[in-house]
């Protein structure tokens, strides 16, 4: 018997909640919580986001290390 007097008041609190705040709140909440998340993040979480950002670090290092080697060429030459 508490247990149904429990889910009757949380319903209640529910819907008073919703009663009261502006119709243009709810439509802003709605609005916001139907944006979609991209499917890879979806379906394995922030494991596409590390490896992206691991893989641009290798990328942004390699850059790094040819320019060196192309400076280092150019100082050879003169």
């Amino acid at each position: 018997m508490a247990k149904s007097d429990e889910l009757v008041k949380y319903i209640t609190q529910r819907v008073v909640n919703y009663m009261d705040t502006p119709k243009d709140e709810r439509k802003e909440r709605k609005a916001q919580s139907r944006r979609k998340e991209p499917w890879a993040m979806k379906w394995f979480g922030m494991i596409p986001f590390a490896f992206s950002l691991w893989v641009g670090q290798k990328e942004s290092s390699m850059k790094l290390k040819h320019r060196k080697h192309r400076s280092a060429k150019k100082r050879e030459h003169t």
